[in-house]
């Protein structure tokens, strides 16, 4: 690899989308656009809480209470343990097994298990579109959906789509149909939007701007259903412009050559010490009868 903008992509080209969708979307996520990654993600999880049978759980839970940190850290570490070692590997069996575990304490649809899913493969593609200092290639989203098709399978989530286009046309009729108000997703919005406004560099700006500028990045459907005021023309230009100008500069830059790890940010604080990836996540009981779901 050599020093050139656009080296890696030529070489991500050179790889079998589905057979080496592992090794493509880990250099996405790690070296090509570590950032993106992890806001576009941040934005998939968060309309997830726009769905009221998934907001309404995961604040009846109350980890979005006094410990929204954790639940953050948590939920990125498990998914960074995969992203890094593979589901083949000893630590990403680990880790979905948690996954696993934290989901089938609680009466989880398919439907809603198949929705987040999407949201993590289409989301970031179209925050890429959007924001990126360029665009996934075609192969490049193939990878995306079968690193995410295999997850889900490990997942034991039925029906999955086959390829992009199915989780996107997935993810558009499931919010047209479910997006809807509910106090639960309100508050696990409002908590997780706190949260982020105390990451660096964020956190040395005013909290009223913070918030406007996170808000300006909403989309009508989105706002509406967390009761928050539609974002203006001008405060969506001003917020979309300022994170494509950011897009525009990293262009200019060199390839990164050093993986960036989610235990390595800033803003990941609950484990100072370190942690084991067994230990990750919550450990509830729940008396709730739950659907068989096909591994």
């Amino acid at each position: 690899m050599t020093g050139r903008r656009y080296d890696r992509q030529a070489h991500l080209a050179t790889l079998d989308p589905v057979a080496d969708h592992w090794e493509i979307y880990q250099q996405l996520a790690t070296l090509e656009f570590p950032w993106d990654m992890r806001q576009a993600l941040g934005f998939a999880l968060f309309r997830t809480y726009a769905v009221p049978s998934i907001g309404a759980l995961l604040h009846e839970t109350r980890e979005f209470g006094a410990r929204v940190q954790k639940r953050y850290d948590d939920t990125a570490l498990l998914l960074d343990a995969v992203l890094e070692h593979s589901m083949a590997s000893a630590e990403g069996r680990t880790a979905v097994r948690r996954i696993n575990q934290m989901h089938g304490s609680y009466d989880i649809s398919n439907d809603d298990l198949r929705y987040v899913l999407a949201t993590f493969v289409v989301v970031p593609t179209r925050w890429l579109d959007r924001f990126g200092w360029r665009r996934l290639t075609e192969a490049e989203r193939t990878a995306t959906a079968e690193y995410y098709r295999q997850l889900g399978r490990h997942m034991g989530i039925r029906d999955l789509p086959a390829d992009y286009a199915g989780f996107a046309a997935l993810l558009d009729a499931y919010e047209q149909e479910h997006f809807a108000f509910d106090p639960g997703g309100r508050a696990v919005a409002d908590a997780t939007v706190e949260l982020l406004l105390t990451f660096p560099p964020t956190n040395r700006v005013p909290k009223r701007l913070s918030r406007w500028f996170v808000r300006g990045l909403l989309d009508a459907p989105l706002a509406a259903a967390f009761g928050y005021p539609t974002p203006g023309r001008l405060q969506a230009a001003v917020c979309g412009g300022a994170v494509k100008l950011r897009g525009r500069a990293v262009r200019r830059l060199p390839p990164r050559t050093t993986p960036v790890r989610t235990r390595d940010l800033p803003e990941i604080r609950s484990y100072p010490g370190g942690y084991r990836v067994e230990e990750l996540g919550t450990f509830p009981r729940c008396p709730v009868p739950h659907e068989e779901t096909a591994s």
